[in-house]
């Protein structure tokens, strides 16, 4: 039996990358950055075995606000350093950065204790925004997480997710009444209190608040 299972932890992979910037305008002066994030794996803990999502880099910051709460003391990658006036012109800055982003995946993604935190795989293999994420996870959507993940794959469109403007359609079906034909959810039950909502340190709020620019200096990214 220990060989057996031996032969199988050799065999196991998951593997991720972190690809494709994009660039998306929410109004005249305010732009963010998204990454395709595609992940192959035949590992168990994963109900996909393929699966390709977009997260922006303050997704990235919640996520590892949220697996710190599970690690303990474990000591957590770091993500790449935020930058106020990143720019999709500076190929060396978003390498880099896309670079740091994979590391962390990696990193996490070869911890078995995070692979048991039900948002990790809702952030790789879901469309939900990080409010829903954070509601399914602790029971208070009508919608399971294994319901929410396999939404997102039958929604998926060759190798590419939905754009925004789909994401938010995605969401709202998901969150319908009854007759959308996804119960209460049977396999995380509902918590008498949500887990606290991710809470910014004085360097995350940089992270979080608008940048004021004055007109001459054009729109600028966000997070």
């Amino acid at each position: 039996m220990d060989s057996m299972l031996d032969s199988l932890m050799k065999t196991e992979f998951i593997s991720v990358c972190v690809r494709d910037p994009r660039l998306h305008r929410d109004d005249f002066w305010h732009t963010h950055v998204d990454y395709e994030i595609c992940l192959h794996t035949n590992s168990m803990c994963f109900r996909r075995k393929t699966s390709c999502v977009r997260r922006r880099y303050s997704e990235f910051v919640w996520l590892r606000h949220c697996l710190q709460q599970n690690a303990l003391i474990m000591e957590l990658p770091k993500l790449p350093p935020w930058k106020a006036f990143f720019s999709l012109n500076n190929t060396e800055q978003v390498n880099q950065r896309m670079k740091g982003l994979q590391e962390f995946l990696e990193i996490v993604l070869q911890t078995p204790l995070l692979l048991s935190d039900s948002r990790l795989h809702l952030f790789l293999q879901s469309q939900l925004s990080m409010a829903k994420m954070e509601k399914c996870a602790w029971g208070q959507t009508r919608y399971t997480v294994a319901q929410a993940i396999q939404r997102a794959s039958t929604n998926l469109i060759d190798r590419f997710p939905l754009e925004d403007a789909d994401k938010a359609s995605c969401d709202s079906d998901c969150e319908s009444s009854a007759s959308s034909g996804l119960g209460l959810s049977v396999e995380t039950p509902m918590r008498s209190s949500p887990l606290p909502f991710f809470e910014s340190s004085d360097g995350d709020k940089g992270l979080f608040s608008s940048l004021s620019r004055s007109p001459s200096e054009g729109p600028q990214i966000e997070p």
